[in-house]
């Protein structure tokens, strides 16, 4: 059974390496956060970091009954606007968590997703697949870095220490 507590520690980690890295790329030279890489999904830098960011917004407004699909990333079109954003859905993902119980964190419920899909979900699963998705993402950010000639900061890995 996962408690808030522990999901709150791996959230504040993830995000701490998440807001290293916007900062990391505050240093790519003109025009690179933009730059589109081939291979990579979203394809510049700057999406990236978005649809990590927002993809957690979605499935966290999903355990609040709401699907979230805004198409906003021309809103956020450097790293401080990227971080501004960080900062938002991390306040409102740990909200959740500060607040929800034990029970209602490990229970499957119904929730209804893209497309109006009723899928049985547990809503610490989904904070979890948030954090992972995350580093998959950071870890392609890392390549798009390293491919536009800012190789990137050593630590974007899930810290196993506390110390900072």
């Amino acid at each position: 059974m996962h408690t808030p507590d522990g999901l709150r520690d791996l959230h504040a980690r993830t995000h701490r390496n998440l807001a290293d890295l916007i900062a990391h790329c505050r240093g790519l030279e003109a025009g690179a956060l933009d730059r589109v890489l081939e291979g990579f999904g979203d394809g510049t830098v700057r999406l990236q970091i978005h649809h990590a960011i927002t993809a957690e917004r979605y499935w966290v407004g999903v355990i609040h009954g709401r699907v979230d699909v805004r198409e906003d990333q021309n809103d956020y079109p450097d790293p401080d606007a990227l971080e501004s954003l960080r900062q938002e859905v991390f306040t409102f993902t740990d909200g959740y968590l500060a607040g929800v119980a034990p029970d209602a964190l490990n229970s499957a419920r119904d929730m209804t997703t893209w497309g109006g899909k009723v899928r049985s979900l547990v809503p610490a699963q989904i904070v979890l697949r948030t954090a992972t998705h995350i580093y998959h993402h950071m870890g392609q950010l890392a390549a798009m870095c390293r491919i536009l000639g800012h190789p990137v900061l050593q630590g974007v890995n899930y810290p196993i220490s506390t110390r900072r």
